[in-house]
């Protein structure tokens, strides 16, 4: 007889919160935000918003939607020339636009290996990479998170055309990937490099590609709008052939509605206000190190030290990260535990992300919050 649904369902969120890693949706609030990934302020930005509203004033007939998928009726010149615009910014051939960076990962995963092709990525890599290479049907091996060497001994290991995915900084880490040492180690070993560059781009100028011109030794990049830039989508950059592929073969792309017009329109004023501002990247740099100046020592509270926007605090396990974030929430910052199984089981962290809008007021309070709770939790 088959188990009944419900009790299927229950029993599954029921182990959930057994183990102290339950999700639960959560409505926004007035704390001190610690826990975006609006990096530069974008999102909130009047200035930004008002950029917006007057350009779209100026596009009166432009439909509310895309009506469509880019295939049937959703198609504009307008998409067409911002992803050349976009890929003359980033040194590529040319760019596709996806609606978000998920489904972009998707959608480059799924289509590109072939069987018998192999796909290694990064043990740390975001879920998008992991759920798309599962829809292909290429050989999936990992290397050690950020490890060069064990990685050529997986390409080692590769059969068909080989696909290495990285992030460029690490969405749930906050460090940077050796980008010179494993493009060389793609590069001598005949690999295709991908490059997830959802939290670099805006951070660290428009990516750690561009950055350390690695332009000819990458076969893709993604870059999305929903973290520095305020906004939502992405784009996959690379040649005009990959382009035509993914046009052709990649579902996530050719089933979807497209972006709607006021989007697009927001992307390209959002990018030269980017563009214009390099100063702003130093100021959140500054902020980053303010931070970590301000922390408790190691041999009292272990935290990453990182050299991005993204700091990890490592008090220990599911149930001591919620209680430590819970404390740090009744206090008024907006810092977020994240959990097994969205990390390693031993992994469990604070994350937290630095912005703009965070005065340094607010950051040395919170650098305050972390030595009351780090002489609480030791006095007992």
């Amino acid at each position: 007889m088959l188990e009944n649904l419900t009790d299927i369902l229950n029993t599954k969120l029921n182990e959930r919160t057994a183990a102290g890693n339950l999700r639960k949706l959560q409505h926004e609030n007035a704390l001190y935000d610690f826990s975006s990934n609006d990096y530069l302020g974008f999102a909130r930005s009047p200035e930004l918003k008002e950029s917006i509203s007057a350009e779209l004033e100026k596009h009166p007939l432009t439909l509310l939607g895309a009506t469509g998928s880019r295939l049937l009726s959703g198609n504009t010149a307008f998409a067409e020339q911002l992803e050349k615009e976009l890929a003359i910014i980033h040194q590529a051939e040319n760019g596709l636009i996806f609606n978000s960076g998920y489904t972009a990962n998707l959608a480059l995963f799924s289509s590109v290996p072939q069987k018998n092709d192999t796909i290694i990525y990064d043990e740390l890599i975001h879920a998008s990479v992991i759920d798309g290479s599962r829809l292909s049907l290429a050989k999936r091996l990992k290397f050690k998170h950020n490890d060069p060497e064990d990685l050529e001994k997986k390409i080692r290991l590769s059969t068909g055309q080989c696909f290495v995915a990285v992030e460029s900084v690490y969405s749930m880490e906050g460090d940077l990937a050796d980008l010179l040492q494993i493009a060389a180690v793609c590069r001598d070993l005949n690999a295709h490099l991908i490059v997830d560059e959802a939290h670099a781009f805006g951070v660290w100028g428009t990516g750690l590609v561009d950055l350390l011109k690695l332009h000819q030794h990458v076969f893709a990049r993604l870059v999305t709008f929903g973290k520095a830039l305020g906004l939502h989508g992405a784009i996959i950059l690379g040649s005009n052939l990959l382009k035509d592929y993914l046009i052709n073969f990649a579902r996530p792309f050719i089933y979807s509605t497209a972006t709607p017009f006021s989007q697009l329109l927001a992307i390209k004023i959002a990018y030269e206000r980017l563009l214009s501002r390099p100063e702003d990247q130093l100021r959140l740099r500054d902020k980053s190190s303010l931070l970590k100046a301000h922390m408790p020592s190691q041999d009292k509270l272990i935290s990453s030290l990182n050299p991005s926007a993204i700091q990890c605090i490592y008090p220990g396990d599911n149930a001591r990260v919620l209680r430590f974030a819970a404390k740090l929430q009744k206090q008024g910052f907006d810092v977020r535990a994240i959990r097994s199984p969205t990390v390693p089981a031993g992994k469990e962290r604070l994350r937290i992300c630095l912005h703009l809008h965070n005065s340094d007021e607010e950051i040395l309070a919170l650098c305050d919050q972390f030595h009351q709770l780090t002489h609480t939790h030791y006095a007992k």
